[in-house]
């Protein structure tokens, strides 16, 4: 008979269990590789202060103090030459991040539209969405840039065809918008007293309007009824801020470009690089989008559609209320790298003359300064703190549409 005198009583923790113990192998490798790691990162660090030290080029930031030197053709705050570099480098992140935002938004508005529009049954629609996407996907986006630059500057007037009795080009929008081959001219407001009242209600509205739609959507949910959010939508949007503005007087205005001289005059001009940027880049990653729509859609099951269709819901809202919400848990997640793709595609802006990030702070500055590590850092830092921004809030839009079980 077994007693417990002989059963062997443990030996206590040994060294050699951090080697052949399953239990501690694996956090023993993490723990050697990190160290290695940690090791041969602090050698490089160490080897390159060393190296700066002798060539007289130690690590410093105080550059950025310094007047830049030099003139920024499109600025969204307000600078010159006499400026620090500090907010040259500002002024190429405002800019890098104007073109990433408007690019997200059009690149999702076409990417949508041609990846639904693929799917057509409409054999021209369908074939010339599928050209579409297999052209711009396939040729590399900085010839797109530099393709839609040329475009823009031999195919578009030049200042002196608006002039004359006969001139060979006109404004648009009532003689308010110039479209030049050296850039676009649009009007610039200007904010007179009580414009503020005016914004404020502006952003009530915008508030309003989303608040309005949640109610919609939980209605249509709860009773099935339909409204007709589109016409109320435009009400909410429209009517308070054109009341506040015309109750107050029309306290802005707005400062329309003319001809004066060679050039034009007032307004806002948007430079014929930040277009050319803006809309190839769009346009390439909307090329992808619509790959990743279409995927999206052929995701979700035939029979949901079927399943609509026999309850006799149209094909629009079928696609907008069954197929598009059940797809986005498909394209949402993709639809973030894409974005992080453009963001970080328009450091080709340098390809046109567009002023970003790339150009200014890893560009010019780093060029008068001599200061490459520190510029190199630098904008490794700001690309990657942006790029976090972006993936950390469509992670919070991907998670709000997952299935939610009871």
């Amino acid at each position: 008979m077994t007693t417990l005198t002989d059963i062997p009583q443990s030996q206590g923790f040994r060294l050699s269990q951090l080697i052949y113990d399953t239990r501690y192998r694996s956090i023993t490798i993490q723990v050697i590789v990190f160290i290695a790691f940690m090791l041969v990162g602090w050698i490089l660090v160490r080897n390159v202060t060393i190296n700066l030290a002798n060539l007289g080029k130690e690590i410093d930031f105080t550059f950025l103090r310094n007047p830049s030197n030099y003139d920024i053709q499109q600025t969204l705050i307000e600078y010159d030459s006499t400026s620090s570099n500090f907010r040259a480098a500002m002024v190429g992140l405002l800019n890098t991040l104007l073109v990433a935002f408007l690019g997200c938004i059009l690149a999702t508005l076409v990417g949508v539209t041609a990846g639904v529009l693929r799917l057509s049954k409409n054999w021209l629609v369908a074939k010339v969405m599928t050209v579409y996407v297999e052209t711009f996907r396939n040729i590399p986006v900085v010839i797109w840039i530099i393709a839609t630059m040329a475009v823009l500057s031999e195919a578009l007037p030049q200042p002196s065809a608006f002039r004359g009795e006969t001139p060979t080009a006109s404004m648009w929008l009532w003689d308010t918008v110039a479209v030049t081959n050296r850039g676009t001219y649009i009007p610039m407001p200007v904010w007179g007293a009580g414009s503020v009242f005016v914004i404020v209600t502006f952003l009530l509205s915008l508030l309003a309007l989303w608040s309005f739609g949640k109610w919609a959507q939980r209605r249509f949910e709860a009773t099935g009824q339909i409204l007709p959010t589109a016409w109320i939508k435009l009400a909410i949007f429209i009517a308070p801020t054109l009341l506040v503005y015309l109750a107050l007087g029309a306290p802005i205005t707005f400062d329309s470009p003319a001809l004066k001289g060679f050039n034009f005059q007032g307004g806002i001009q948007l430079s014929n690089s930040m277009i050319a940027l803006w809309l190839a880049l769009s346009i390439y990653t909307g090329a992808f989008i619509a790959e990743i729509v279409r995927s999206g859609i052929l995701a979700v099951s035939k029979g949901q559609t079927e399943a609509a269709f026999a309850l006799g819901i149209r094909p629009s809202r079928t696609m907008n209320l069954v197929i598009l919400p059940q797809a986005l848990r498909v394209i949402i997640p993709p639809l973030i790298s894409q974005f992080l793709n453009l963001t970080k595609n328009s450091s080709l802006a340098l390809a046109v003359g567009y002023q970003d990030l790339r150009a200014t702070l890893g560009g010019t500055t780093m060029n008068n300064t001599g200061r490459e590590l520190e510029c190199m850092l630098l904008m490794m830092l700001i690309y990657l703190i942006v790029s976090l921004i972006i993936s950390s809030g469509m992670n919070v839009y991907n998670k709000s549409m997952k299935l939610k079980e009871r």
